[in-house]
């Protein structure tokens, strides 16, 4: 098999020649790689515990990773003391703020109700983290308009509670909300519940956001003829979740309009429940909707149930999008004359998931149209079958496609998915080759790592979830909830074929997970800043580890949670480059990275985003004769590879 596959992605992450890599991670303290342990330096600091650790399980004298210990705990001999003596009692959530803030944790503040009134028509501009409670409650006419709210917060926390309730002519806009925001929590609830007339209007709300967590709960319940607009809405956002409950609820004649809502998303996930039940006359239309988006998921759930004469129109929904998830439960049951028409529905370039079941179950006079639609997988339950009619119905025999495909065609990928420079062939990484380097600036909230002397008596587990929730004051259905439940459930996925894993909450873990994979005698590599990130760099002199051919090595991904913790993993078959990086004009050395190959691909997701970027799939031989000839000269490389920028790994000590 000549000519296979060999991607390099360009990810910074950690190596310790056991190879210890983390994702999007700061590089404030880098500018030496190795710290040294001054004598005169306090012994009882966990920075100087971690290093004794170190000297115990490291069996050689290399200098020790100062990124690593920029990271260990700030807390106090003392106050380690009793913060371990207070999670041994299950008592640290009395204590979170002042933990918190000892610890250097990423917490959400307690909100409390806001004793603000405002009864006349307001204009917030450049404001942010407020909870606004009885906010133009019975408000006659007038506007309300929030324009350039919370933008580029690192963790903006805002709560609109008794919005606009029993409101008459009221508008309210959202313009140019939140956006470049990363870990962005807003809850709106009981907002414009009994109103009559009026409009509410999101416009470039969140866009270029990081981790969203969006919900309207009891929102426009009871409403009468008040309009609804979501545009340019989440687009560009990256992996979050948008929850309408009780949207519209007994309502009567409200239109609501989702356009431009979630282009261009990465992994964004929208639950709608209850929503519109039995409604009058409602009008709801979904147009753009998850466009262009990768892996999106949408879940509709007792969604216009018991509705009158209500009016659903699904157009260029989840077009061009990469796979996806939609689940349509108890949609319209028991409706009277509803109709729903899907126009261009789920035309993805990767075959993704449509599952209708229950779908106008018990409805009267239903008319339901599917117009060019793409690939579903299940019809179950199903109402009136007389009242349905498919048009340009795509077989999953014709559907499935190739990411290879989207390359060919000239589109240009999410930019999620496939950031520019996030991933490059292995023939690329030879000196004088031009490149763009992906944004590798670290972007998650700034935290330490616990001592393992409280994080052994943390319940990290999601059979535990309950109790981690009371410690961290993360109520039912709240960002820290979904940020607690996504890390433990990666960390508790079952390993790949060939992977070995671990999560690590604490330093002494970290060195124990490398050591158990890779033997005493490791050695650290680290890419050295942050420089380039965003431009087009040149590579310089390149170093094979270990001459070039496969390696060992152990790397490590951030993870967001309150404390520092980190997904680390062994996976068989990569090799590991050192390489300068330079400026392509001048020559000049601007930074030194650690590169990983990835040799063997085959158990990797055909909708992968390095399969998207530079086409082929797993398995699949690559056509290019720089390749082909590449391969020729060194045979033994039968398997697709993929490459990246590694911030720090760890690996045996080979030179």
């Amino acid at each position: 098999m000549l000519g296979q596959l060999r991607l390099i992605t360009t990810l910074f992450f950690i190596v310790l020649s056991l190879f210890l890599s983390s994702f999007n991670v700061c590089f404030a303290e880098i500018g030496q790689s190795f710290a040294k342990y001054s004598p005169g330096e306090n012994p009882f600091t966990a920075k100087a515990f971690v290093i004794r650790y170190w000297n115990k399980q490291i069996s050689n004298n290399l200098p020790k990773p100062s990124f690593l210990l920029s990271k260990a705990s700030p807390l106090s001999t003392v106050d380690s003391v009793v913060l371990t003596k207070l999670a041994d009692q299950n008592a640290l959530s009395s204590r979170l703020p002042s933990f918190c803030s000892s610890a250097n944790l990423f917490c959400f503040s307690d909100l409390t109700p806001s004793l603000d009134k405002h009864d006349k028509d307001s204009n917030f501009a450049s404001y942010s983290n407020r909870n606004f409670t009885n906010y133009g409650t019975s408000q006659l006419g007038g506007v309300d308009s929030f324009k350039n709210y919370s933008d580029n917060i690192n963790v903006p926390v805002d709560s609109f509670r008794r919005y606009s309730r029993g409101s008459t002519g009221h508008n309210d806009k959202f313009s140019n909300y939140a956006p470049n925001g990363n870990v962005v929590d807003q809850s709106f609830n009981t907002y414009g519940s009994s109103a009559t007339g009026g409009s509410g209007d999101f416009t470039n709300y969140n866009q270029l956001v990081n981790i969203p967590n969006l919900r309207f709960t009891s929102y426009e319940s009871d409403a009468n003829g008040r309009k609804q607009s979501f545009t340019s809405y989440t687009d560009e956002t990256n992996s979050g979740d948008e929850s309408f409950t009780s949207y519209g609820r007994n309502g009567n004649g409200v239109p609501v309009g989702f356009s431009s809502y979630g282009k261009e998303s990465n992994v964004v996930g929208s639950t709608f429940t209850a929503y519109g039940e039995t409604a009058n006359g409602a009008n709801d239309s979904f147009t753009s909707y998850g466009f262009d988006s990768n892996n999106p998921k949408n879940n509709f759930k007792s969604y216009g149930d018991g509705g009158n004469a209500a009016i659903d129109s699904f157009s260029s929904y989840r077009d061009r999008s990469n796979v996806g998830d939609d689940s349509f439960l108890s949609y319209a049951k028991d409706s009277n004359s509803a109709k729903v028409n899907f126009a261009n529905y789920g035309k993805s370039f990767n075959e993704g998931t449509d599952t209708f079941k229950g779908y106008g179950k018990g409805a009267l006079g239903q008319a339901i149209g599917f117009k060019t639609y793409g690939v579903n997988n299940t019809f179950k339950d199903y109402g009136n079958k007389k009242s349905v009619s498919f048009a340009g119905y795509t077989n999953p025999s014709s559907a499935k496609t190739t990411s290879s495909s989207l390359v060919s065609s000239g589109k240009s990928p999410n930019r999620w998915l496939v950031e520019p420079g996030k991933f490059f062939r292995e023939a690329m990484l030879k000196e004088g080759t031009v490149m763009p380097m992906p944004d590798i600036r670290d972007k998650m909230p700034p935290r330490s790592f616990l001592p393992r002397s409280i994080t052994s008596k943390l319940p990290f587990s999601s059979s535990r979830i309950s109790e981690l929730k009371q410690i961290f004051h993360a109520t039912e259905n709240s960002t820290m909830e979904s940020i607690l439940r996504n890390t433990l459930e990666e960390c508790e996925r079952a390993p790949s074929r060939g992977e070995t894993k671990k999560c690590v909450g604490s330093i002494e873990d970290m060195i124990d997970f490398a050591v158990s994979v890779l033997g005493h005698n490791v050695v650290v590599r680290t890419t050295e800043s942050v420089e380039g990130s965003k431009q087009n760099v040149m590579i310089g002199a390149v170093k094979g580890i270990n001459g070039g051919k496969i390696t060992k090595s152990v790397s490590c991904h951030q993870s967001l949670f309150p404390f520092l913790v980190y997904y680390c993993h062994a996976v068989p078959k990569v090799r590991v480059y050192e390489a300068d990086i330079l400026e392509p004009k001048s020559k000049a050395k601007i930074n030194h990275g650690v590169a990983i190959c990835h040799v063997d691909t085959s158990a990797w997701s055909p909708g992968h985003g390095a399969f998207v970027a530079l086409g082929s799939s797993p398995g699949k031989i690559e056509g290019g004769a720089g390749i082909m000839k590449r391969v020729r000269s060194e045979k033994r490389i039968k398997l697709p590879q993929v490459m990246k920028w590694s911030e720090f790994c760890l690996r045996p000590r080979v030179l």
